[in-house]
């Protein structure tokens, strides 16, 4: 899958959180609350297979990679409750005239309101016991890999060639994708000037375009400066892409 979810402390962290609103959720069926369907929509209405996310929307905070806020309201209201939760978040001050701030007011008020008060949901059916699941490790990666396959576009290639090469002059050549770590605040920060798109936006795309160096095994072909300018036009036209169309699946 290329990466560990929640490898790190941090990322950890923030998926415990993520999980810890669903759990309040579920327990206080507070997703029943006409005031959290006003704010977040219908818990019940279906799961999308996959979710177009709008990038520059400040209806929503970010939490989690891939503005996964977006994807359904139970997720919403999770992401929101994992900023909450955050210590030392200042989500006042960072949310501060985004739409994504009443409801954060909104869980700062119920989370005082629960302070004492029993859980509604008394249910202890348990679900996929142990005992009962058969899938293995190696089925549940394949059909995880499967549901995560995304078909790069030819000219997505194409353009990275046009900058780096698998065949440089000289074979000590950096590698493409450590050139753009190195360079990657410098370039979120020239592109989201440039085009008024958020940096998270930005560098979730740079992160795509590193893994793709790494996978097709591209060197350093031209001046630093040079491949600098040509990414960041590259990187100012796949923000753009993505912002107007999107590719998200929810996770499985």
């Amino acid at each position: 899958m290329i990466e560990v979810e929640g490898g790190t402390d941090l990322e950890c962290m923030r998926i415990l959180r993520h999980e810890a609103g669903h759990a309040l959720d579920t327990a206080f069926r507070l997703h029943f609350r006409r005031r959290w369907l006003e704010l977040f929509g219908s818990f019940t209405q279906p799961y999308p297979d996959s979710y177009k996310p709008k990038p520059n929307s400040r209806n929503y905070v970010l939490h989690l990679e891939a503005w996964y806020a977006q994807a359904h309201p139970a997720e919403d209201f999770a992401e929101t409750f994992a900023v909450w939760l955050t210590p030392g978040s200042r989500w006042r001050q960072r949310y501060q005239g985004w739409p994504a701030l009443r409801k954060l007011e909104y869980i700062d008020y119920l989370m005082k309101e629960l302070v004492g008060v029993s859980p509604k949901n008394q249910l202890r059916s348990r679900v996929e016991p142990l005992s009962q699941v058969k899938k293995t490790l190696h089925e549940h990666y394949r059909c995880k890999r499967q549901h995560y396959a995304f078909e790069w576009p030819a000219f997505y290639d194409r353009d990275l060639r046009r900058i780096f090469s698998q065949k440089p002059r000289q074979v000590w050549s950096p590698t493409a994708a450590g050139f753009l770590r190195r360079v990657r605040q410098e370039l979120c920060q020239v592109v989201a000037e440039g085009t008024g798109v958020h940096p998270y936006t930005i560098n979730h795309v740079l992160q795509d375009m590193i893994e793709r160096c790494q996978q097709l095994k591209l060197k350093m072909a031209v001046p630093e400066n040079q491949a600098k300018r040509q990414v960041m036009i590259m990187l100012t036209v796949q923000t753009m892409n993505v912002v107007h169309s999107g590719y998200y699946r929810i996770a499985v």
